[in-house]
């Protein structure tokens, strides 16, 4: 591996235009689960399947039941940054890395210090009444048991892309922009099995593709460099 660690560290030495495309891998080594490894949340068994509890439909027909999982499982206050998150954030603030385009809703690149985030997914930390429109703050939703209802009397919902909701177009307009301006790409901690965020690689121009995941993935044979591993253990070498 140090041979590709040389590489990776070669790529990133010669280029200020990088952008960081990464998932839920990104921030397992917070503690914060991912949703397709055997350990993972489709893995685990409730009484309706995880896919189905965090779709648009299931929040509207059964919405404590939805809160239940939601507070329970996509919600960790406690996680902190870890080692892939800080050197993400360490080569933002030198000017390589120009922006980071995210599938997690856990704010975990902001807390480390990243300032271009382009969260495709929303944030937990992100909540309005879908009366009024108000927002609130992610201890608001925590704060309550059953439904977080708003001071107008209606309900809370989070500022996350659900199943069968589409993607905030600003947030897609800045990314797919981002990407297709990158000298080098970097995917990282990411199966690259939900759409359409994985279909944002088909915009990048470049010829430095970089792939860092655990398990192999379907774009490798596009890629100039692939590294099997940990991302936050990979980025700490450098």
């Amino acid at each position: 591996m140090s041979d590709q660690i040389e590489a990776l560290s070669k790529m990133i030495d010669d280029s200020d235009n990088i952008v960081f495309f990464g998932g839920a891998g990104v921030s397992t080594e917070s503690g914060i689960p991912d949703f397709r490894s055997t350990s993972g949340l489709y893995n685990q068994k409730y009484e309706f399947p995880p896919e189905m509890m965090i779709s648009h439909s299931f929040f509207m027909s059964n919405t404590a039941e939805f809160y239940c999982f939601y507070r329970d499982k996509m919600i960790h206050l406690d996680a902190k940054p870890n080692a892939a998150h800080l050197k993400l954030a360490e080569l933002g603030a030198n000017g390589k890395l120009k922006a980071i385009v995210t599938q997690n809703i856990d704010g975990l690149h902001q807390m480390a210090g990243s300032k271009l985030v382009y969260e495709l997914h929303g944030s937990i930390y992100r909540n309005f009444c879908m009366k009024c429109g108000k927002p609130y703050a992610v201890e608001r939703v925590m704060e309550c048991s059953g439904v977080p209802k708003c001071d107008c009397g209606g309900v809370i919902k989070p500022d996350v892309v659900l199943y069968e909701e589409p993607l905030d177009q600003e947030v897609w307009e800045g990314a797919t922009l981002a990407i297709e301006d990158a000298d080098v790409l970097i995917v990282g901690g990411t199966s690259l099995n939900v759409y359409p965020a994985a279909g944002l690689l088909r915009h990048y121009r470049g010829g430095k593709l970089i792939l860092i995941n655990k398990t192999e993935l379907p774009h490798e044979r596009n890629a100039v460099l692939v590294i099997h591993g940990s991302i936050g253990e990979i980025l700490q070498l450098l």
